[in-house]
């Protein structure tokens, strides 16, 4: 005979999941919807990566106000994507500030011309949304369960979460420093953090949101959430992180490809030896 009270509860329980679900995609669609909006009377569509990291903090927080879980994991998973969020938001702010289109986009409205801004709807800013979405998956269903209490798991994915989150801001730092001062103009940064690795910056992203996973995890269904962190780390690793950026910096940076036989791309491990 079937429980009928646990069968309940499994469904009030599938019912929690879907909301923040649910909730979680309304709040990025209207979000990067109105981003695109901004875009088109700014003529400048880079300002979706700055309402990349606040989209985050968005879903983060709209799922702590929507749905009721255990209040300790939701509100350190809604501290951690918030901390995370924002700073990223606001050091691109600062880094882009007064510079114009960023000149991936400045290439995709030359190709397109008049139909730029329809086609960026799609190809930019819906396309991050959906990404948004899925990445943000330990966020809405590790928030969307009152059981268990923050155990010995979230504790390891802090400890993740802060390293992740040393590498990423340590290595803005020195490269802003080092870009700074114009002795360095076109020389290559191989310095610090970036001795041991080519994007210090994407290393800690990757391990920031392998942090949130596992804090996420350890409510069960919240281990689904690890795809999100794994769809995250392709991205950073494979698609418009390391190898976008390496195809321009090899062109415009003299000594790049000597950095890349020398320096791991991802993974801080010591300097090869030539």
């Amino acid at each position: 005979m079937v429980d009928t009270r646990a069968e309940q509860a499994r469904c009030r329980q599938n019912a929690v999941m879907g909301d923040a679900m649910m909730w979680s995609a309304v709040t990025v669609a209207v979000l990067m919807v109105s981003t695109w909006l901004l875009s088109l009377v700014l003529v400048n569509a880079s300002i979706v990566d700055i309402a990349w990291g606040l989209g985050f903090v968005a879903v983060a927080w709209t799922v702590r106000l929507t749905v009721d879980g255990n209040d300790a994991r939701q509100w350190l998973l809604t501290a951690m994507v918030s901390v995370w969020g924002l700073r990223l938001a606001g050091y691109l702010f600062w880094r882009n500030h007064g510079k114009g289109e960023d000149f991936r986009y400045r290439a995709m409205r030359k190709h397109w011309g008049p139909r730029f801004g329809l086609v960026s709807l799609v190809t930019v800013f819906v396309l991050q949304g959906v990404l948004m979405w899925v990445v943000s998956l330990p966020v809405q269903l590790g928030q969307a369960r009152p059981t268990p209490s923050v155990g010995v798991l979230a504790v390891i994915g802090l400890v993740v979460f802060a390293v992740g989150l040393m590498f990423e801001s340590v290595g803005d730092l020195q490269l802003a420093r080092f870009k700074a001062d114009p002795q360095n103009a076109g020389r290559v940064m191989d310095r610090g953090l970036w001795r041991y690795t080519r994007h210090p910056n994407y290393f800690g992203d990757a391990c920031v949101w392998w942090g949130i996973a596992l804090v996420a995890a350890e409510t069960g269904w919240g281990a689904l959430g690890l795809i999100g962190a794994g769809v995250m780390t392709v991205l950073l690793r494979r698609v418009s992180g390391v190898t976008l950026l390496e195809r321009s910096l090899v062109k415009r940076r003299e000594g790049y490809v000597d950095y890349v036989e020398r320096t791991s791309a991802f993974f801080p491990l010591p300097p090869r030896r030539r």
